[in-house]
């Protein structure tokens, strides 16, 4: 039985073929805040630590950043909500919508799809995004039955 050598470039390049690289964050968020303030507090001068006043402000900024975060998702879940909202109420109105080479067309909403991130209305077989809609007048009215 042989046993096959190991190649040289295998035991030269390790056991990655390319260098993996760390891409730093671009966001402060909670988890780097509070890696600072460890840091911050590690390395601080034992004579004169730091001042309870700057550790609590400090930590209630910490606590502020994150409402703010979770109040920004919170107005982008609403933005989303109020999109979806006004699509639905266009069905059975007729729109008025820009095409895509610029002039304007006019029909009527029949059907709305929510698989992308802007709804798209369907207008006389056509699949239009909401926000190229210009224009809502009220559809028909039915006759009432006598």
């Amino acid at each position: 039985m042989t046993i096959d050598a190991v190649a040289a470039t295998t035991a030269t390049t390790g056991m990655y073929t390319t260098t993996p690289t760390r891409t730093p964050k671009q966001a402060l968020d909670s988890e780097a805040f509070m890696a600072l303030l460890v840091t911050q507090l590690r390395n601080q001068d034992p004579s004169s630590p730091m001042d309870t006043n700057q550790m609590i402000s400090q930590t209630t900024q910490l606590a502020m950043m994150e409402k703010l975060s979770a109040l920004s998702t919170t107005a982008d879940e609403n933005f989303s909500l109020q999109m979806r909202v006004a699509a639905a109420a266009l069905v059975g109105q007729d729109v008025t919508y820009t095409k895509a080479d610029g002039t304007s067309a006019t029909g009527t909403a029949s059907a709305v799809s929510y698989t992308g991130t802007v709804p798209q209305v369907t207008i006389n077989g056509t699949s239009v995004a909401l926000d190229a809609i210009s224009g809502v007048t009220a559809g028909p009215v039915a006759a009432p039955a006598i």
